[in-house]
């Protein structure tokens, strides 16, 4: 897909979470793929807006990870309890993951995971949607691909 605005940008990622169910087994997992400026985080606060989290949502580049309860949302618009948004930009191996309790939260099918530059942590990465920006011709123009 291609978006030529914001508008059209934020209107696909409004429609991939319409399409997002809980997972019986694990946490349903969304690797962002993209160069700087692709616009990962952008879709990630679409995602959350969409989901009806209204904090100020920033790409957790300094602290990796960021957790937003959605069960106590109302109007409730999600059947999961957790957005959880993960930043690997600045992780140097895999295992690093670990330490915020990757297991734990990859196990959990009531978590929805959106993971920026799951190509650090490919080691780890389970099987997981991938969603792939890049930017084209002019600063608001995305290609957008998006694999199930």
């Amino acid at each position: 897909m291609q978006t030529n605005s914001l508008i059209e940008f934020q209107k696909i990622a409004q429609d991939f979470v319409i399409k997002l169910f809980p997972l019986s087994d694990k946490a349903t997992v969304v690797g962002l793929y993209g160069n700087l400026g692709a616009g990962k985080t952008t879709f990630v606060q679409t995602v959350a807006r969409s989901l009806g989290v209204e904090e100020t949502v920033t790409s957790p580049t300094f602290v990796i990870e960021k957790i937003y309860d959605l069960s106590s949302l109302e109007p409730r618009v999600s059947n999961f309890d957790h957005l959880i948004h993960i930043d690997a930009y600045r992780l140097e191996k895999s295992e690093e993951l670990l330490h915020l309790g990757w297991q734990e939260i990859v196990s959990d099918s009531k978590n929805l995971i959106l993971i920026e530059w799951p190509e650090r942590v490919a080691e780890i990465m389970p099987r997981h949607i991938n969603v792939s920006l890049k930017t084209i011709e002019n600063p608001d123009s995305r290609q957008i691909e998006i694999e199930y």
